[in-house]
């Protein structure tokens, strides 16, 4: 760690010391009741994180706090009531038990918690009839598809009731079109319950639609985090703009990035759009016209102005921004 606090990096401490550098000052504050989305490529130290928030890996050094506790301070018994009560955790691998049937496998939290087989199957079937398997109840895993047993791996955790969901590339292993479909329930979910999810994922797509706060990592540290929107807007690292250079910024980024605020245009004789809908959306309703000027509204009160120019400028693929400043939700 002296030489890790010295300034050596990831390779010349694999090559000088035979150690391998995880990660490396990660200070990140996950609101309670949002998503988080940890993203970068292999090898980056995506699942090494999440990982430790359970202390499946336990760290070297630091801290990690849960409301305003420190994790590392746990012992046997408070370590083993935070994953059974407090933590739920989906799999990339759906890690299913193949001789317990669906329902068997919804109420396994339960289960381990000793509650009645009564309570355990009312609460495994509620969520399996909420995310779509309800009549699915007595197969196995086997017998279903992988987004099915992704399905199953999601109301396992929803069965829990923990506060905290942990989604290790959760849905990467699955075909476009599942995967999608997924995205949408999960979304679906978090309105409803509005838990408390660290998502970690390599596909900035998914990154940019599920994300309250987003995390880049390289090489085990954090390049840039913060409101997606803002990151594409202004990315602070030539990392981070090869990272978003291929994305789709129309159908990406959303009016309330690129309008000015109340009184600097008028838009009193425009017409409307909601402050949440996507610059493809407005392009659309445009007819390709940039010179026109857009009411933006949010549950029908007028909250801003979208220049066409604006949002055209936009589009292009952002430079460095110079001296970003750190993000304020960094600890």
């Amino acid at each position: 760690m002296e030489h890790v606090r010295a300034g050596m990096g990831k390779a010349e401490l694999l090559a000088e010391q035979g150690h391998v550098l995880g990660l490396q000052n990660v200070n990140v504050k996950m609101r309670a009741g949002e998503i988080t989305v940890i993203m970068g490529l292999s090898g980056s130290g995506k699942s090494t994180l999440i990982r430790h928030l359970n202390r499946l890996i336990e760290p070297t050094s630091g801290e990690i706090e849960i409301d305003g506790e420190d994790v590392l301070g746990y012992g046997p018994t408070q370590l083993r009531q935070l994953r059974r009560e407090k933590m739920s955790m989906v799999f990339q691998k759906f890690a299913l038990m193949p001789h317990r049937t669906v329902l068997e496998n919804a109420a396994t939290p339960l289960a381990v918690r000793g509650a009645p087989r009564p309570e355990q199957e009312a609460e495994a079937r509620k969520w399996l009839e909420r995310v779509g398997l309800a009549g699915h109840e007595n197969q196995h895993p086997h017998e279903l598809s992988g987004g099915m047993q992704q399905r199953v791996g999601l109301a396992r955790a929803l069965t829990s009731n923990a506060e905290i969901m942990l989604m290790d590339e959760a849905f990467s292993a699955l075909d476009p079109l599942i995967r999608t479909d997924m995205q949408d329930l999960l979304l679906d979910i978090q309105r409803e319950l509005g838990k408390t999810i660290v998502f970690i994922t390599h596909d900035l797509d998914e990154a940019l639609k599920l994300a309250d706060h987003l995390a880049i990592l390289k090489d085990g540290r954090i390049v840039q985090q913060g409101e997606p929107q803002r990151i594409l807007l202004k990315p602070n690292d030539p990392y981070v703009v090869n990272f978003i250079s291929d994305i789709n910024r129309a159908r990406v980024l959303r009016v309330r990035s690129v309008m000015r605020a109340p009184g600097e245009i008028d838009p009193t004789e425009a017409q409307p759009v909601d402050h949440d809908a996507t610059l493809e959306d407005v392009i659309a309703l445009s007819g390709g016209d940039t010179h026109r000027i857009y009411r933006v509204e949010r549950e029908g009160a007028e909250v801003g102005a979208l220049d066409m120019a604006d949002l055209v400028r936009a589009l292009v693929r952002s430079a460095p921004a110079e001296d970003e400043p750190e993000d304020a939700e960094a600890a």
